[in-house]
């Protein structure tokens, strides 16, 4: 029997994906321009059914990384990183 390809999110799922994410508890944040966490692990933990129903729906979303982080950022949910050199 053929194995199917695993599924692979859309572009445009991503706001309903991270609606979803939200309504499990998870504060998902972009961190910088090229990284987003799900929220913390206490977040995670509580979480962790949801999670794992909402990842079995959405399917991977690894290569759509950079446009989640966009997404997250257009909705105000981002930690900006302070650029190397402005550190003292």
């Amino acid at each position: 029997m053929a194995q199917s390809k695993p599924r692979k999110m859309k572009p445009s799922e991503i706001p309903d994906f991270v609606s979803e994410i939200i309504a499990a508890g998870c504060d998902i944040t972009a961190i910088g321009h090229d990284k987003y966490v799900l929220g913390d692990i206490e977040e995670q933990d509580a979480a962790l059914e949801d999670l794992d129903r909402i990842g079995d729906k959405f399917g991977d979303r690894d290569h759509l990384k950079l446009q989640i982080v966009a997404y997250l950022w257009s909705i105000g949910r981002y930690i900006e990183l302070e650029i190397e050199g402005t550190r003292h």
